[in-house]
């Protein structure tokens, strides 16, 4: 008969299930908090404010964007579509705005889908296969992320200009300034990160699930493609979205590798201002046409980018 003092297994863990909340509960818990939803608000709110300055001088006139704030819009009252009209038809002989358009979505989805499948098969590589020299690869993987994108610039210009790579010709069947030159140079410098969290992701699957289809006689390749593929869906999803907005966003490597009849949005939008700047109202109407696309790509993946971020996050 159960006495005052007994203190079986099963009552010493349910004790202590009730004085440890699991983590999952803890973090949700803190995060939850009052202090931490008046921090986001402020946090969203003055993130918000120069972005909706930029949407009001969309719509103000140029003499008016130039003399005065957008915050004076109700004294300076003043709405037009002008500029807007403007960066529809900028352009020259060799490229318009629907041209640099296309040539974004050309540059940015290879430029996203080329390094998520390389940095997907490596990072199953790193975590679940043996090999010689395994761990420091992943090191320098790891360290190539220090190295700054402008150490790179003038080797990668270098190396196409020679128009192949290891005997292989790559920018000959594009011509002299080809979308294959910009592929290539953002997938280098995507793929060290990229490895790096898809590692991450890939490695917390619970090894039980890995070796019961060893045992079941799975290979690599079927292993990777009906356990790992599935299970880092989220991860892949929400550093697909970085990788876009990034390629999209980007100028420095347009400028030098993107030219002519090949250049983005982007480097469209940084002639539109002029050559001291005097025409910059015309970039804060350029840079809402811009952003359409990746608004619709953040909003179609919002689900899985949500669930990427935690993912691994908390454990309880």
């Amino acid at each position: 008969m159960p006495t005052a003092t007994d203190t079986s297994p099963i009552k010493k863990s349910s004790v202590l299930k009730k004085q440890a909340p699991p983590l999952a509960s803890l973090a949700k818990r803190r995060l939850t908090s009052r202090w931490a939803t008046l921090a986001a608000l402020i946090i969203a709110t003055l993130w918000t404010i120069p972005t909706f300055g930029l949407l009001v001088s969309s719509v103000r006139p140029a003499q008016e964007v130039r003399t005065t704030g957008w915050w004076t819009i109700f004294q300076n009252w003043g709405i037009t579509t002008d500029n807007y009209s403007a960066v529809l038809q900028a352009g020259n002989s060799q490229l318009n705005l629907a041209g640099s358009f296309i040539n974004s979505i050309a540059i940015t989805l290879p430029a996203t889908i080329i390094p998520l499948v390389l940095a997907t098969l490596a990072a199953y590589a790193f975590a679940w296969m043996r090999f010689p020299g395994k761990n420091l690869m992943f090191v320098l993987v790891f360290a190539l992320q220090i190295v700054p994108i402008q150490m790179a610039l003038v080797p990668l210009l270098r190396l196409f200009a020679r128009g192949e790579i290891f005997g292989y010709p790559v920018i000959g069947a594009f011509g002299s300034a080809g979308y294959a030159q910009v592929w290539i140079a953002h997938t280098i410098f995507a793929l060290p990160l990229a490895i790096f969290l898809l590692h991450n992701f890939i490695a917390e699957i619970p090894t039980e699930i890995i070796e019961a289809a060893r045992v079941d006689g799975a290979s690599h390749g079927q292993i990777f493609f009906r356990i790992a593929l599935p299970l880092t869906a989220p991860a892949i999803a929400a550093f697909s979205i970085f990788q876009f907005l990034w390629v999209w966003n980007d100028l420095l490597v347009a400028l030098i590798f993107a030219d002519g009849p090949v250049a983005p949005i982007t480097k469209l939008l940084a002639e539109l201002t002029g050559t001291h700047g005097q025409d910059w109202h015309l970039l804060t109407a350029g840079a809402f046409v811009a952003l359409i696309v990746p608004l619709l790509v953040f909003f179609a993946l919002q689900r899985y980018f949500v669930r990427g971020l935690m993912a691994g996050s908390a454990k309880g």
